[in-house]
């Protein structure tokens, strides 16, 4: 399980370190393939290749095919191939990065079977308490939650 959230950098080769505590979880060592995309929200989703092909065998066995066509061409056509290397990074394609908006500090979130990358900016104005803020949501949220 993927969770925590840690401020990074993507370096100017546009190469992203995966945090050792994030890496462990994945059977740790140069390599091990992840999937990089963009998600619904403003940010990317980082998933480990085998989360990812779950993924896209669910959408090849929805029912609602506009609704499959529009996730492979979004979620499954901006995919990419991310190996981690020797150091524990990964790269993050221009593409992807540009979409985002991820040119500053980052915050790569947990997120159980995946991460989430932000810009910190778009972090912060998520969590924080103007209008674009989570946070009235986040309160129904944590009501329907049993705990």
């Amino acid at each position: 399980m993927f969770a925590g959230s840690h401020q990074l950098t993507i370096d100017d080769k546009g190469r992203l370190a995966i945090p050792a505590r994030f890496r462990q979880q994945l059977a740790d060592g140069p390599g091990l393939q992840l999937v990089v995309t963009k998600g619904p929200d403003h940010c990317l989703e980082i998933y480990p290749a085998a989360e990812f092909r779950r993924i896209t065998d669910q959408i090849e066995q929805m029912e609602n095919r506009d609704d499959a066509e529009l996730l492979k061409m979004a979620f499954v056509g901006l995919a990419a191939e991310a190996e981690v290397d020797r150091q524990g990074r990964i790269s993050v394609p221009p593409m992807l990065r540009e979409m985002a908006q991820l040119d500053g500090p980052v915050v790569l979130a947990g997120q159980i079977n995946r991460f989430n990358l932000w810009s910190e900016t778009q972090w912060k104005e998520m969590f924080g308490t103007g209008p674009n803020s989570i946070q009235a949501a986040l309160k129904g949220a944590f009501r329907n939650l049993r705990r």
